[in-house]
């Protein structure tokens, strides 16, 4: 099994409060890392998979169940299948506020989001589960094939270690359509399949582009509401991600859309039918595809309470993004470029010069870091935990 970095932070959450939800998409490896720290749990370990009908047989009394198991640490996995849990779990903690109670494993669910709102407020502390990471498959080697097939393939576990580009082409496919036919139904998501995969495959095709919900909406025949409300679902299900603009200057004409991605480079490549590497390197979304695979990269590496967004002008400053440490201060721009040899261009300049950075980073698939500029540098994407050490 491949170690995951956020091991750790779910362990010391567990030992400060009572209960503690990892979250993520299915099969993006939330439950291996639940047994991961169940192996090393100090102490008795129960697991309980809601999916499982042998378990949920023993919860027709969870009161009587769950009363009993107060010196234990009990994972609940797929907790959006029981949602009337969640007022029992606050009950049981508020008899024992002992840390590490209850680790709870979902995937997005309004109902689910709504049960936890209500009833475990100021008990719980979330994690959200990524795919793989190039620091967790390469542990820092600078391996520029696990980086391409990364890329290539996206994160996802089975995706990621399939043993050729054709099985894992066929596991993105069968994940798109699962996750549309089958997820979504039981996260209470009633939007017909066929329909919100065309939503999927047109942002695919706008992928690292400013949202435009009036264009898609016309081309689907669907109104902007609507067309808003397909990017939230997809949002919500961690397919999506929308990246807010900055707006550190209230004189500049901004643009105030957000831009929008794919958030698994694999399920982007699947949704417009790039197999391999080869046919990635002559696609039209080449640049693109880079660039988001990169945010995603930087997101991972970087504390989750930092603020991030894209910076844009009506003029053509822009960089693609702008992370805020410390609200009011100074933030870190990063700009990512496609080439071996990347170049800034006049928008960039400007976007600096707005934005006054206290540090720049123009990361690119190159293997050596070397200043480009004063204060800007050039930073090979194996080497992006420089990027939190700016601050």
């Amino acid at each position: 099994m491949v170690p995951r970095a956020l091991q750790p932070e779910v362990e010391r959450s567990l030992r400060s409060f009572p209960a503690v939800g990892l979250v993520g998409p299915r099969q993006v490896g939330k439950t291996t890392l639940a047994r991961m720290i169940q192996a090393d749990w100090p102490g008795e370990v129960v697991a309980l998979d809601l999916e499982d009908p042998t378990d949920l047989a023993k919860l027709e009394n969870p009161e009587m169940l769950l009363g009993q198991y107060e010196d234990r640490l009990v994972i609940l996995d797929e907790a959006q299948q029981k949602p009337e849990l969640f007022p029992l779990l606050r009950v049981l903690i508020d008899r024992n506020r002992r840390p590490g109670r209850f680790l709870i494993l979902g995937s997005a669910s309004p109902e689910l989001k709504r049960q936890v709102s209500e009833s475990l407020a100021g008990r719980i502390v979330y994690h959200q589960l990524a795919p793989f990471t190039l620091a967790e498959l390469d542990g820092g080697k600078e391996n520029g094939q696990i980086a391409d097939r990364l890329w290539v393939r996206g994160g996802y576990p089975e995706s990621t270690l399939a043993q050729e580009d054709g099985l894992s082409m066929q596991w993105r496919e069968n994940f798109v359509q699962t996750h549309l036919e089958r997820d979504m139904p039981v996260l209470g998501i009633r939007v017909p399949a066929t329909t919100l995969r065309r939503f999927w495959t047109m942002v695919a095709h706008c992928h690292g582009q400013t949202w435009n919900a009036s264009r898609i909406g016309e081309s689907m025949g669907i109104d902007h509401k609507t067309a808003r409300r397909y990017l939230d679902i997809l949002s919500d299900t961690f397919m999506l991600r929308q990246l807010p603009p900055c707006h550190p200057n209230v004189k500049k004409q901004l643009v105030k859309s957000p831009k929008v991605y794919i958030r698994d480079s694999g399920l982007l490549h699947s949704l417009l039918k790039i197999g391999d590497w080869d046919t990635l390197q002559g696609h039209p979304i080449l640049g693109q595809s880079w660039e988001g695979f990169c945010i995603e990269q930087i997101l991972e590496t970087i504390p989750s309470q930092w603020d991030v967004s894209f910076y844009r002008t009506r003029s053509g400053a822009e960089m693609d993004l702008v992370i805020h440490p410390v609200a009011m201060q100074p933030p870190i721009a990063v700009e990512i470029k496609v080439s071996t040899s990347p170049k800034l261009t006049k928008g960039n300049w400007n976007a600096l010069r707005d934005l006054a950075p206290r540090a720049s980073w123009v990361v690119y698939p190159g293997r050596q870091r070397w200043p480009m500029a004063e204060d800007v540098e050039a930073l090979p994407l194996e080497q992006i935990a420089r990027i939190a050490e700016s601050v």
